[in-house]
């Protein structure tokens, strides 16, 4: 996972992650990404719309975010 999300802040894409929070309840994010540490993550929570810390083995699942263009 950790090779996902240093490639996602490299293309600086836009992913979706499903989030394991400490109160056990589960959230779905949309981020972008600024820095992956071997435990943690550094992104701007667009959900939250503020920078937010998130540990790694807690996110669940991850999912680039397409932005469609018209044509």
């Amino acid at each position: 996972m950790v090779k996902e999300l240093r490639r996602a802040i490299e293309h600086q894409h836009l992913i979706q992650v499903i989030y394991l929070g400490r109160d056990g309840k589960t959230t779905m994010r949309t981020l972008r990404l600024l820095e992956v540490t071997e435990d943690r993550l550094k992104a701007y929570c667009l959900t939250r719309k503020a920078p937010r810390v998130f540990v790694i083995d807690n996110i669940l699942a991850v999912e680039a975010v397409v932005i469609g263009r018209a044509v």
